[in-house]
């Protein structure tokens, strides 16, 4: 531990953690997210008098209390980050002004953390100034996920780890499909047999990347019929650039694409869905040829072979900075 004297008052590090005594700047160290259906929103009979727009209780053991006396040593009053979680009814919505009060249980008095580092009741937190993210906050300028993910399954121990990374990286539609060479049991996983453990894994991303956008997910036991019935509706060919990704062959006739030299069918808002496939690549030539007669430009990141995890860290970083670039161009090209 070690203080430091500032203009703004001692400035405390204990694990690494910075916090301002005498200071309300927010701890920007991920998000607390909530469920609607968690918040009790409030209104004031007296608009002379503020009250917060929202209010959540959290109880001792929940995870989010752990993690604020645990990790964070939070204390009466400090701000954090904090957010609705969306749905497919109503948009998320984030705020940066929310505030934390412990509420003891006896026979604990004080309202702050034990010194075991475990809370000493309940956690309540106001929300101020919620905003929607499709007005007002820093989300609302790329309210729309510009990137999507066709994954074929993976592991399920590895899709476990796997989909954190894709809601921190953030998709907006994530479907999640068979290929030739994924057994059927994966299935059968607890992920979809549960399918809140699914979303408790999306949601864990979301709160390390500050979003409250949840991926839209949808399963398609088959690929083939979901690409005949679903993928225009979805991903219409004159609004998406359309990628599958597959390792590059020595024997390739044709040089495969780079995420840079993908074509989009229209300069304005440009957006990608993108195939990844099992650890093994898409059956060859079947799976290509399907994906090639339904508009998908093949890309690829070299000859190696990679680990799902790692390939779609890559392939989303990757599309992610396409788009970004392409809105870039098309913004100083009309002004």
């Amino acid at each position: 531990i070690f203080v430091v004297a500032s203009g703004l008052g001692c400035v405390r590090c204990t694990r690494g953690v910075f916090r301002r005594f005498h200071a309300c700047a927010p701890l920007k160290l991920n998000r607390f997210l909530f469920d609607r259906q968690e918040v009790h929103f409030q209104k004031s009979e007296n608009s002379s008098i503020p009250v917060p727009h929202a209010t959540v209780t959290l109880s001792k053991d929940d995870y989010r209390t752990q993690h604020a006396a645990k990790i964070l040593g939070l204390r009466n009053g400090e701000s954090i980050r904090a957010g609705i979680v969306s749905t497919e009814e109503r948009p998320g919505e984030t705020t940066d002004d929310a505030t934390i009060e412990w509420i003891p249980e006896p026979p604990v008095k004080k309202t702050e953390v034990l010194k075991n580092g475990h809370p000493p009741g309940p956690l309540k937190i106001h929300l101020y100034n919620l905003t929607s993210v499709e007005s007002g906050s820093p989300l609302a300028m790329d309210h729309q996920i510009p990137v999507s993910l066709i994954l074929a399954l993976p592991r399920p121990l590895q899709l476990g780890r796997i989909l954190p990374m894709i809601s921190q990286l953030g998709v907006d539609q994530l479907i999640l499909t068979s290929a030739e060479k994924c057994p059927k049991e994966y299935f059968g996983s607890h992920l979809f047999r549960k399918p809140e453990v699914l979303r408790e894994k999306l949601i864990e991303g979301l709160c390390q990347a500050g979003d409250v956008r949840l991926p839209k997910v949808h399963v398609a036991k088959n690929l083939r019929y979901w690409l005949a019935d679903e993928l225009d509706t979805l991903f219409p060919r004159e609004s998406y650039a359309r990628l599958v990704a597959h390792p590059k062959r020595k024997d390739d006739l044709k040089e495969p694409l780079r995420m840079r030299q993908v074509e989009f069918p229209t300069t304005h808002n440009p957006r990608i869905v993108l195939a990844v496939g099992p650890e093994g690549g898409w059956a060859e030539p079947e799976e290509l040829d399907l994906f090639g007669r339904l508009g998908f430009q093949q890309i690829t990141l070299g000859t190696r072979t990679l680990r799902t995890d790692c390939a779609v860290v890559s392939l989303l970083s990757l599309a992610h900075e396409v788009c970004y670039e392409r809105n870039s161009e098309q913004f100083l090209t009309t002004n």
